[in-house]
């Protein structure tokens, strides 16, 4: 264990991890490599284990396959009625996601994680049944086949010639609480399913020729093995991390590689990838950039970056750590991933310097315990004595396309040494006009004063000449005897020898704290971006909007022109939206962006593939998916391949593979929406004509025949009943058809108003006439005050609204009740109100009873499709009013409707 102090965030992060663990349920995979291989059977002999402990435990959904050895451990076992689904005629048996929340066991079973749920389920799949009986806090048993794994979707199916549509998303996989894998030889498993105890025989001898083959079970075995491997392992790391242990523990192969900016990087790299192929090892390549390495030349920072390159070319993951200490962030980096191998060159230190510097080498072997330290020998000793030779290394094979350039240092330099001359002789002139007046000790702070300003301004170099030069100076000036270098207080040689190893340490520390607040200003400079792009691509709704936001970001961090290429429907890659944006990279080379998409894999200049196209081509993706590509014109490519930028390159592409995401899941949720919707509607309109038709048409039908049958033989006073029969019929299948027709126009947005200024009370008492025998038996109250305006509208709608509402008024009140048509003026609006002493509205459903076709249980019962009223909250707002509808406090319910009064009404002359 390490006594180190916790970092505060991972404390944070812990904290916020177990409280999450605590709120969710518990999920456990039985994992196999393929069917048969008894995964069900071990989970059903879990449970059993788990009954035997007094758990509530519930099997949700168990698929026995009809192995008798199966079905027999579910004998004592709680079963959930599966829920029956009728598909085109089929009855489909599925999970009962409900019936299982409101059970609430404490252990669930769910079979077959990766099952794709029958149309009408609540979720498509059923592992986000799964999900939601987890949030739910129910702990899940469930099991699982490799190749339904998404990530090796693919690779199986180039095993095995199959492709497998069912996947489960990795992140389900790997937010299990715990995998048990279920592991059983190929040859075993081929003796079960030969002897009929993995599927019936005739499915048996078909899975033998085709999925079942030895090979492939075997490349499935190893897949399971690894994936579980990589489980355990991941669960090790975050064991550690949740227990804080620093400490490296030697249970996998891991090997960190430690490069820097000699001849001997080249080396290291091939060497840690030989080593890494023996052991069959994860391998990591790291390169830490200290202060004093951040001022290297452009030439070497090339040679780094060739050799990250490479590595990466290699199979290894790099990273870069900035850290003021190789060997300390070296050690804390192999802690954090439990490195157990470090290999890296041997000092180039010898001698004095190396007992009196220290080196990377001597720091590892003190610190990193449990860590093994391989040293590979120096170069050949024709390029080790000649700096040529080791330049000529560092530049071999550089970028293709990077221009070698030499940075103008040299007058900056000149610049400060002059500079430390000049403040030496400034100090020593200030010290001569105090001189007498204060203590040496206090003249030695103005030469320090002047050591610290030089460091923080131009770097170690003039800082340590101002150093060396103001020991002198103040010697020759202001020491015993004066204007001689010669020290008559040998006590002076003391405060000389303390004055100038202050003055160097205050210099490298003036130093060091500059790079470093250079460095936390990058970092500053970095989050800053990533959080404007993140925040702006976060508000973006649609694609182009996402495309505009991240061309322009791209554009001001990189300087680089820069498109985002999208594949078309035949997967071809094309410019987005109707034409490239003005800010635009133009002229995009397609053959290699399609290349790009096809392979995965960043191409173009600066890169080993296709370097002679003017651009560099990146794919982004989402999880496993390639969505696109972006194509980047680079002023300099120094801008695009150094480590930092590198990966702030490959934040913002991850950002936007994310946003694209996002955006096409809501247009496709949105579209499924739509399409449920519509579907809805449908089996509405459908389920309510065949009933408001039908009952009309067999009325007609009746009364006709019966009427040409026996026209002679009918009386005239039955004749004329079953004639007013037929009318009475045939107008309620006007008015049916009348009001589909009427919603259907609405909703097209095809109706034109014909606005005209109207009185109120001339609307009312048209549509009382209309409606005069439908109310025959009622008293219809008219409430009209005087002053109340005339109304902008389209009168024949606005009848049209009053009309539906009274007869639904009619329809569902007791007959001879009365109704109230009540007018007022409200606020540069008139509100009229139809107002009923029925049974009123049922609570919670004032706002459904606008919505299409929805009908209440005493609706239900009567003629109608249910668009009476939909038809009138459509009207009206066409008219840009609102109409709502409330229970009256007396009994009854009231519909009220406000129409607008945005101009006023015309003066009539008398």
């Amino acid at each position: 264990m390490n006594a180190e102090r916790p970092d505060p965030d991972e404390l944070l992060a812990r904290v916020e991890r177990e409280n999450a663990k605590a709120r969710r349920g518990r999920l456990k995979i039985f994992f196999g490599a393929a069917a048969g291989v008894g995964k069900t059977y071990a989970m059903l002999l879990a449970a059993r284990e788990r009954r035997a402990e007094n758990l509530d435990v519930l099997v949700g959904l168990v698929e026995t396959h009809g192995r008798k050895e199966t079905q027999a451990l579910l004998e004592g076992l709680e079963v959930l009625p599966s829920r029956v689904i009728d598909y085109k005629g089929a009855k489909l048996y599925e999970f009962d996601i409900d019936a299982a929340l409101k059970r609430r066991p404490a252990i669930i079973l769910v079979d077959e994680l990766a099952h794709t749920n029958a149309p009408g389920s609540r979720h498509p799949k059923r592992w986000q049944d799964i999900h939601e009986l987890l949030e739910a806090g129910i702990d899940v048993y469930t099991a699982l086949n490799v190749q339904h794994l998404e990530s090796l979707n693919d690779d199986i199916g180039h095993i095995s010639g199959i492709r497998v549509w069912e996947t489960v998303p990795d992140t389900v996989f790997e937010d299990a609480n715990e995998i048990e894998l279920v592991d059983l030889p190929p040859d075993e498993l081929l003796v079960r399913l030969k002897e009929g105890k993995v599927y019936v025989p005739h499915q048996a001898q078909h899975a033998l020729d085709h999925f079942f083959r030895k090979g492939n079970l075997i490349a499935l075995r190893e897949l399971a093995l690894r994936q579980t491997a990589s489980r355990v392992d991941a669960q090790m790391l975050n064991y550690r991390d949740d227990h804080a242990i620093r400490d490296v523990w030697q249970v996998n192969e891991r090997i960190l590689i430690c490069i820097g900016s000699n001849a001997l990087a080249e080396r290291l790299v091939r060497a840690g990838k030989r080593l890494a192929t023996g052991l069959r090892a994860e391998w990591i390549v790291a390169y830490v950039e200290t202060p004093q390495l951040q001022r290297m030349s452009a030439e070497k920072r090339d040679g780094v970056l060739r050799i990250l390159r490479l590595a990466e070319q290699l199979g290894a993951e790099t990273v870069t750590l900035s850290a003021p200490e190789i060997g300390q962030a070296l050690i804390r980096f192999a802690r954090e991933r439990n490195i157990n191998k470090i290999v890296l060159g041997k000092p180039s230190r010898r001698g004095w310097r190396r007992w009196l510097m220290g080196s990377v080498v001597d720091v590892l072997i003190s610190n990193a315990h449990n860590i093994n330290i391989y040293l590979l020998g120096s170069p050949l000793r024709s390029e080790r004595g000649d700096p040529h030779a080791e330049l000529a290394l560092i530049r071999k094979g550089p970028l293709p396309g990077l221009r070698q350039r030499i940075p103008a240092r040299t007058q900056k330099r000149y610049k400060g040494y002059i500079w430390a001359v000049a403040v030496t002789i400034l100090s020593t002139v200030v010290g001569d006009m105090v001189f007498g007046q204060l203590e040496l000790a206090n003249l030695v702070m103005l030469y320090l004063l002047g050591v610290v300003y030089i460091a923080t301004r131009f770097g170690r170099g003039p800082s340590i000449l101002a150093s060396v030069l103001g020991v002198g100076v103040f010697d020759f000036m202001f020491v015993q005897p004066y204007y001689s270098f010669s020290v008559a207080d040998s006590q002076f040689l003391i405060t000389l020898l303390a004055m100038l190893v202050v003055a160097i340490v205050i210099s490298n520390l003036m130093v060091n704290v500059r790079s470093q607040a250079k460095v936390a200003s990058h970092r500053e400079r970095r989050a800053a971006v990533l959080y404007a792009m993140s925040k702006d691509l976060a508000a973006s709704q649609t694609e182009m909007d996402v495309v505009r936001t991240a061309v322009r970001h791209l554009e001001t961090e990189f300087s680089s022109r820069n498109v985002i290429l999208f594949p078309n429907k035949n997967g071809r890659m094309v410019y987005p939206g109707q034409k490239p944006l003005a800010e635009s990279l133009l002229g995009a080379d397609l053959s290699v962006a399609q290349w790009v998409f096809d392979h995965n894999e960043m191409a173009g200049q600066g890169t080993n593939t296709l370097p002679g196209a003017a651009a560099i081509y990146f794919p982004f993706q989402n999880e496993d998916k390639v969505l696109g590509v972006l194509a980047l014109l680079p002023v300099n490519l120094r801008r695009v391949f150094l480590p930092e930028q590198q990966k702030l390159l490959e934040t913002f592409l991850r950002q936007i593979g994310q946003a694209i995401a996002r955006i096409r899941f809501a247009e496709q949720a949105k579209l499924t929406h739509t399409q449920i919707e519509a579907e809805r509607l449908r089996n509405s309109l459908l389920s309510a004509i065949s009933h408001d038709l039908r009952t009309p048409l067999a009325t007609i039908i009746g009364s006709a025949s019966t009427l040409a049958e026996n026209n002679g033989q009918l009386p005239p006073p039955d004749r004329l009943d079953l004639c007013r029969a037929i009318i009475d019929e045939a107008e309620r299948m006007s008015s049916l058809i009348n009001n589909i027709l009427d919603m259907a126009r609405l909703d097209a947005g095809a109706l034109e108003l014909n606005r005209q200024w109207h009185p109120v009370e001339e609307i009312i008492g048209t549509v009382l006439t209309l409606l005069q025998k439908k109310l025959a038996d009622r008293q219809v109250r008219v409430n009209l005050p005087p002053g109340i305006p005339m109304l902008y509208a389209d009168s024949v709608m606005i009848e049209q609204v009053l009309i539906n509402l009274l007869e639904n008024a009619a329809r569902y009140t007791p007959p001879g009740s009365p109704l109230e048509i009540n007018t007022e003026v409200a606020k540069r609006a008139v509100k009229i109100t139809v107002a009923d002493h029925g049974p009123g509205i049922p609570k919670g459903q004032e706002e459904r009873l606008f919505e299409k076709f929805y009908q209440t249980r005493h609706e239900a019962a009567q003629s109608g499709v249910g668009l009476g009223l939909a038809i009138c909250r459509a009207i009206v707002q066409v008219h840009g009013g609102k109409i709502y509808a409330r229970n009256r406090q007396t009994g009854g319910a009231e519909f009220t409707f406000v129409l607008p009064i945005d101009q006023p009404p015309p003066v009539i002359e008398k």
